[in-house]
C-alpha cells in the first residue's frame, strides 16, 4: 500500500457536501487506489456528452458546474465529487465541469471502483448511499433555485 496523505484524507472526509457516509478507512483505501490528476484553470474536468469513466474527488481548488438551464453556476471544491452521474448511468456527462483555478483531484475509474466494491461490499454500500444523498441535495438546490426565480418573476411591483 502506498503512502496516503492524511491531510488529504481528512479533507475528503470532512467536506460538508462530500461523501458523508464514507469512513476515514474508506477514504484511505480510495485514495490509495486512485490516480492523482491535476488541472489548470480553464481545463475541462468533465465534458458534457462524454463518458467520465469514473469519478473525481476534488482535493484542492474549485471547479464550476455549467448547467445550461440554471442562471447561477454552482461551484464545487475540496472533498466534493464530480462525474458521478456519468459513472452511475454509464452514460455521457450531462454538464461541463471546468477548473476555476489550479485543481488537484483523485480519479477513480470504473474498474477500480467495481473491484473495490466486490472486495469490500460495505464500502460500496456507503459510497452509493453518499452519492444518492449528494444527488438529492443537488436536486433540492436546483428545485429551490427554480422556485425562487419563479416567485421573483411573479412578484408584481407595488
Amino acid at each position: 500500500m502506498s503512502k496516503v496523505n492524511e491531510h488529504e484524507v481528512l479533507t475528503l472526509s470532512s467536506a460538508k457536501k462530500g461523501l458523508s457516509y464514507l469512513t476515514m478507512n474508506d477514504f484511505t483505501l480510495l485514495a490509495d487506489k486512485a490516480q492523482r490528476v491535476r488541472f489548470k484553470k480553464g481545463d475541462v474536468v468533465v465534458q458534457k456528452g462524454q463518458k467520465a469513466n469514473g469519478v473525481y474527488l476534488l482535493l484542492k481548488g474549485k471547479a464550476r458546474v455549467h448547467i445550461l438551464s440554471q442562471s447561477g453556476i454552482p461551484t464545487i471544491g475540496p472533498g466534493e465529487i464530480c462525474g458521478e452521474m456519468s459513472f452511475l448511468e454509464d452514460a455521457p456527462a450531462s454538464v461541463n465541469v471546468i477548473a476555476e483555478e489550479e485543481l488537484e483531484a483523485y480519479h477513480l475509474d470504473r474498474l477500480t471502483l467495481q473491484g473495490l466494491f466486490e472486495l469490500f461490499p460495505h464500502l460500496g454500500s456507503r459510497f452509493y448511499r453518499s452519492l444518492a444523498t449528494n444527488l438529492s441535495h443537488r436536486l433540492r438546490d436546483l428545485i429551490g433555485a427554480g422556485l425562487d426565480a419563479s416567485a421573483a418573476a411573479n412578484r408584481k411591483p407595488s
